[in-house]
């Protein structure tokens, strides 16, 4: 899962350039750590004084839930179950997880 940062900040007045300096190596240093793909300190030119920090972050260890696209244990089950009773004549009840009818 990537994670995006967007950070404002606000120098104190006429230190804009200053703190943008002082980012600058940080930033070098922070891109280099293991699952960090951007982070960059942006200046505005109307008020030097207003920076943007941009990041993103990946954490390959929550990048996708075990059960990811996989339907839930009990639904087959019931799918199946709802086929059963329509094989058998019997009136169809609906599927306790959709509250829909299965399809035949």
């Amino acid at each position: 899962m990537k994670i995006r940062l967007v950070v404002s900040i606000s120098a104190a007045p006429g230190k804009g350039v200053e703190l943008a300096q002082a980012f600058r190596q940080r930033c070098a240093d922070v891109v280099k750590e293991p699952g960090c793909e951007q982070f960059e300190v942006f200046q505005s030119v109307p008020n030097p004084d207003k920076l943007a920090l941009l990041g993103i972050v990946v954490r390959p260890g929550r990048a996708r839930c075990p059960r990811q696209g996989q339907p839930h244990p009990r639904a087959d089950a019931a799918r199946a179950a709802g086929r059963r009773q329509f094989a058998r004549g019997l009136p169809i009840q609906p599927d306790p997880l959709t509250r829909r009818k299965p399809l035949s």
